[in-house]
């Protein structure tokens, strides 16, 4: 059988394709897809920013579907609906016996290091498999994002009530605050775009935010935080200058996490950073415990992950729309691909 595919041929150019469906091999899973979400790993790879990145290439990897074929998978049906988690490992470097899969030494991102989800039909390892639990095909589709902050919210080892700066309102950012919420954190949004800390303050109820533009960036954290500054300072910017930038808004003691990636070296005063004893840490994709939590804190409604789809189009329109989601003026926070 046959099947649709759009695959990005090099930086700011799809093409549309047929090629055979996937066959169900050992140990594998075929999803059909129902919906993809645009991250800005795939917004980055169409521009030709993306670190690890070969063309051609099938983006796609915030997916939900359908499980029509599956082999050496307990507990999963044909049929059910089903998202997975798209960072296949090896099993047997240093990392993943130390059970750090999510940082495998020769990690297989989808639709990164390989072809990803914008096809009729993916196939997939079991082992990546996660159950619907009844929520909706955009929902799952939303999980991985989601889940990315939420796993640097865990690294980040947030206590109540302390002051939390998350740096960069895009869909990765704003899942960010929200597990920084449900971890007790007291969130501060930092970000260029009013627009984007408007939807901080309205949709996700984001106490303070502030504009990266501002004279007084210092000043406005000094006096949300009584003078202390954040504890934790969260990058989801990817940006270089906001990355090398944050290091002075971090407390004594304070723990800086970079979610957001980027091409170049980081650079930042030693004794500035030795003085805190800070602690400086990556978070590199999400883990099932991630994913986990991200699913049961949308059972509970601590979650709303259709408050972030601005966006939706049908597959066939994808190559035509999607250059417009690079331009901050069309407000796109998540554009949504479905398939008929």
């Amino acid at each position: 059988m046959k099947m649709r595919t759009l695959v990005c041929t090099r930086p700011g150019e799809f093409e549309y394709s047929v090629k055979e469906q996937a066959q169900l091999q050992p140990g594998q899973a075929i999803i059909k897809i129902k919906r993809i979400g645009v991250c800005g790993t795939d917004l980055h790879a169409f521009e030709g920013t993306q670190p690890y990145f070969e063309y051609p290439r099938i983006l796609g990897h915030e997916l939900s579907g359908e499980l029509i074929a599956v082999d050496n998978a307990s507990g999963f049906e044909v049929g059910e609906p089903v998202t997975f988690i798209p960072y296949f490992y090896c099993g047997r470097c240093v990392a993943c016996r130390n059970g750090k899969q999510n940082a495998c030494e020769k990690i297989k991102v989808c639709g990164v290091h390989q072809d990803g989800g914008m096809v009729e039909y993916l196939s997939v390892p079991s082992y990546s498999l996660v159950h619907g639990e009844g929520l909706s095909f955009d929902a799952l589709a939303l999980i991985e994002p989601l889940a990315i902050g939420a796993h640097g919210v865990r690294r980040a080892e947030i206590s109540r009530d302390e002051f939390v700066l998350v740096i960069g309102a895009g869909p990765i950012g704003l899942g960010t605050m929200e597990f920084a919420r449900i971890a007790g954190g007291k969130v501060i949004a930092l970000d260029v775009n009013n627009d984007r800390l408007k939807f901080c303050k309205e949709k996700l109820k984001v106490e303070y935010t502030i504009n990266a533009m501002d004279a007084d960036v210092m000043e406005q954290l000094k006096s949300i935080t009584n003078g202390d500054m954040p504890t934790v300072v969260i990058d989801a910017t990817g940006n270089l200058k906001a990355i090398n930038n944050a290091f002075q808004y971090m407390s004594h003691g304070a723990r800086y996490v970079l979610i957001g990636l980027q091409k170049g070296d980081i650079c930042f005063s030693h004794p500035e950073f030795h003085k805190r004893e800070a602690t400086l840490m990556s978070s590199r994709n999400a883990t099932r415990q991630d994913f986990e939590h991200v699913i049961s804190s949308m059972r509970k409604k601590l979650v709303d992950p259709t408050t972030y789809i601005t966006h939706r189009v049908d597959f066939d329109q994808v190559k035509d729309e999607f250059e417009g989601w690079l331009n901050p003026a069309n407000g796109v926070i998540k554009a949504m691909i479905e398939f008929a």
